[in-house]
Formats: C-alpha cells, sequence, structure tokens
C-alpha cells in the first residue's frame, strides 16, 4: 500500500475506568512500551501518509509519544465522548478526501501490520466502501457480530440483537474496519444518536453504506489480534499473548533459550542468533545481546548492550547505558550503569560500577564500588587495562586508576593511581597478644564490658 493512499484514523480518547488507574490507559505498558505506542508501529510498517489521533481534553500526556511517530500526526479532541460514530465525526475534518482511512484503537495493541495490510488491500480489491476485521475469540459473549447475504457483508449487529444462529456462527466484530475515505464523511454524518446511551455507533455505517448500494466486504484475522485491553486482567493476558510471539520468534532467529516462559522480553529487544538465555531474565526496553553471549538466571537488563561473547549474571543487573564488551563478564550480584566494561576484563561479584570505563583486561575485586556521586553531581571513574581493584575498594570519582595499576584490598581511594602503581589507604594493622583469650574470659565472668 503506498503511502499516499493510507491514513491512520486512531481512536484514543477512552477514559479507561475500569483500569483502576491515573495513568491514561493508552500508556500502560505492554513488552515494554505504551499500548498507543504498538499501534503506531504497526501504521509505520504500513508506510501510512499520517495519522489521526482523537483523544480526550486531557491527554496532554498522551503528545510526546505521538510526537515520536515517523510520520505526522494530528490530534482531534473529541468532548463530550458520545461514542465510536461520534469520535470519527471530530476527525473528519483533518483527514484526506481520498485512498483509506484505516480506523483503529489506542487500547488495540496486538494488531499486526500484516493482518492490517490484508483488511485494506481486501477493501481496495473490491472497491468497498467499508471493510471489516472479524474474528473468532475464544469466548465471543459481548462481540457483535458480521451479518453477510450472498457473500456481501451488510450489516454489523450487536450481540444483544443477533439471532441465535448468527452468535453461534458468525465472525465478531474486532472494532477495525478499513474505509473509503471519499465516502467516510457522508457514512459518519448519516449517523443518528442511540438514544439508550446518547452515543452514536461506528458500526452502523456498514448498514448505511449497504442501502446506498455500496459495497461492503470483511477479512478474517488471528483473534489475538483484535483484543482490545480495557482491564489490568486484560493487559495481562495481552502481555501474555505478546511474550509468546516474542519468544517464538527469538527462537526461530537461534536464540537458546532453554525455558523460554520464564524469559521476560521487550518489543524492541535484540537478540543475536546463537546467545543464550538462562530461564527467569528480564529484558526492560533498548537491550541488545551478541552473538555467543551469555545472560545467566535472575538477571536484570534495561537500556544496555552487551557484546559477543560477553557473559552477564546471575543476579545481575544492567542500567541504562551498559556496555559489556567482547568477552568481558559482569556476574553475580554486580550492577553497571552508564559504564563501559571493556574487553575481557571481569567484574565478578558484588560491585557496583557506574559512570566508569573499565579495562581491558581489567580485574575488579568482589565489593568494589566507584562512588560516582556525591549528593549534588555524577562523576567518572576510569580504571586503565590490566589494572587489578582490590577486593572492598571504595573508588571515589572522579579519580583514575591507571594502566596495570593495583588498589589494595580494603581501601578508598580519593586520587589518582599512576600507571603500575599500587594505591592503598588502610592503616597498619595492630596486633595485641591474648587479647581474644582476655576477652573471653571477662565475658564468661558475667562483665558485660571487658
Amino acid at each position: 500500500m503506498a503511502s499516499d493512499d493510507l491514513t491512520l484514523l486512531i481512536l484514543a480518547a477512552g477514559k479507561g475506568t475500569r483500569m483502576r488507574s491515573d495513568r491514561p490507559k493508552v500508556l500502560h505498558p505492554l513488552g515494554g512500551q505504551p499500548l498507543i505506542a504498538h499501534v503506531l508501529d504497526a501504521g509505520a510498517a504500513l508506510s501510512a501518509r499520517g495519522a489521526v489521533a482523537v483523544l480526550a481534553p486531557d491527554s496532554a500526556e498522551i503528545g510526546p509519544y505521538l510526537e515520536k511517530a515517523p510520520y505526522p500526526i494530528r490530534v482531534a479532541i473529541q468532548d463530550p465522548p458520545l461514542g465510536t460514530g461520534h469520535a470519527v465525526r471530530c476527525a473528519l475534518d483533518l483527514l484526506p478526501g481520498h485512498g483509506t482511512a484505516l480506523i483503529v484503537y489506542g487500547d488495540t495493541p496486538l494488531m499486526r501490520p500484516q493482518t492490517l495490510l490484508d483488511l485494506v488491500q481486501a477493501r481496495v480489491a473490491a472497491d468497498a466502501a467499508v471493510a471489516v476485521l472479524g474474528m473468532r475469540p475464544p469466548e465471543t459473549q459481548g462481540y457483535g457480530r458480521l451479518a453477510f447475504d450472498n457473500g456481501e457483508l451488510v450489516a454489523i449487529v450487536e450481540a444483544r440483537h443477533a439471532d441465535p444462529v448468527l452468535l453461534r456462527v458468525g465472525l465478531c466484530n474486532s472494532g477495525v474496519m478499513a474505509v473509503d475515505a471519499s465516502r467516510l464523511r457522508e457514512l459518519v454524518e448519516a449517523l443518528e444518536v442511540h438514544a439508550d446511551r446518547n452515543e452514536y455507533y461506528l458500526t452502523e455505517i456498514v448498514a448505511l453504506a449497504h442501502q446506498r448500494g455500496w459495497r461492503c466486504t470483511a477479512t478474517e484475522g488471528p483473534w489475538e489480534d483484535g483484543i482490545g485491553i480495557n482491564s489490568q486482567v486484560q493487559l495481562a493476558e495481552a502481555e501474555t499473548i505478546l511474550q509468546n510471539r516474542l519468544r517464538r520468534v527469538a527462537l526461530d532467529n537461534g536464540v537458546i533459550m532453554r525455558a523460554p516462559d520464564t524469559v521476560h522480553l521487550s518489543v524492541d529487544t535484540r537478540l543475536a542468533a546463537g546467545c543464550e538465555i538462562e530461564p527467569y531474565v528480564v529484558f526492560g526496553p533498548g537491550v541488545t545481546v551478541g552473538e555467543g553471549a551469555c545472560i545467566h538466571s535472575f538477571s536484570y537488563l534495561e537500556r544496555s548492550d552487551v557484546r559477543n561473547g560477553a557473559q552477564v549474571g546471575p543476579f545481575a543487573r544492567l542500567r541504562p547505558g551498559a556496555r559489556i564488551h567482547e568477552g568481558a563478564k559482569v556476574g553475580n550480584f554486580v550492577e553497571i550503569k552508564n559504564a563501559d566494561i571493556l574487553a575481557g576484563t571481569k567484574v565478578s561479584h558484588l560491585s557496583y560500577v557506574g559512570d566508569a570505563a573499565v579495562g581491558p583486561r581489567a580485574n575488579v575485586g568482589a565489593g568494589t564500588i566507584t562512588c560516582n556521586y556525591d549528593g549534588f553531581g555524577k562523576f567518572r571513574t576510569e580504571i586503565g587495562e590490566d589494572a587489578s581493584i582490590g577486593a572492598n575498594s571504595s573508588l571515589v570519582a572522579p579519580v583514575r586508576i591507571g594502566n596495570g595499576a593495583m588498589t589494595a584490598a580494603g581501601s578508598t581511594i580519593t586520587s589518582d593511581v599512576e600507571d603500575d602503581a599500587l594505591g592503598h589507604s588502610r592503616t597498619e594493622q595492630q596486633t595485641v597478644p591474648q587479647a581474644a583469650a582476655r576477652f573471653r574470659a571477662k565475658r564468661a565472668a558475667g562483665k558485660r564490658n571487658p
């Protein structure tokens, strides 16, 4: 579909009261990004010429996400909310008068581009006024049904008005439509308000088109694509479906996962063929893992880059800006933030490395901390190649540990250590003969302050 022929119309003015959250419904996260971002990505995959988003008056939080779309999006405000038909009416003046208007919903995030493309192409091929996406979900209660006459779609019938046969065999209405933009205005302006709910039903444009002698058609898509999110339960169910999709793609691409059901991915997680993801790993947004890398169990990664052959975990945390270079190791109970762990470097256990560059081939002993924050600003630590940081070292930034340099275990390093030098800050050890024996004797005698 050429980009000049397709415009997205995103209906996203719903209050989402059943979510029981102050967050706008379409900004609830799914696979690491807001619901509406999934819809915008589908439009990008279809090369949409642009979009119109219909929002509620108090939707300022949604604006920044619309601005990130790779195509222009204009905003129409629906106030007051009078149903889906009224929402489309609010957008009419912003829509082009030709091509296809693809009507989707900001809370229907699982719609795949191919499903939408099939619908748009079906409308164009049939020169139909309206094409509707049908589906067959496992639970059909409450869904309207698509009614056909001699193979042509003639109406969308609400579930409460459908006869038993149509309820049993009819395709369910997903709500997604592809409409001839040149005929959309006439159909929407012909809608009449339903007095019982004071709403205009967009579904009625099918019957209105049929009355005018305009052809309507339908396609059937996977039921998972049409799932709408109206509650936290439905959001969790959608997450399960999305995770299964993402895991299947990763496995098909050669990623090794012994227990894929325990691995949580984001939609933008990039896993190279041949990398291994052990059980119980969580990927937040923006993570890349290279070939031959291994992410061990119970690790959490977000906006970080793990390069070929590197190892992370178990029980590691990579925060934004962590870059684990080729063959490096980040071990158990290690946290990395905004730092480069260069090739061959080892940070094996119980350490925090933030705002730093380490290595290559350096070794960071257990319990090392880069003290990067003084309560007002962040400062950097530089650790040179082949350096060795003793266990329980505190490196007070800004500080540089030179190439081949060492720090003694238990040291607090507050100034630079030059190349091949040893930095230490421990006081001299004192040993008092028999002091331990005297301590035990006094305690045994009942003295609390020996």
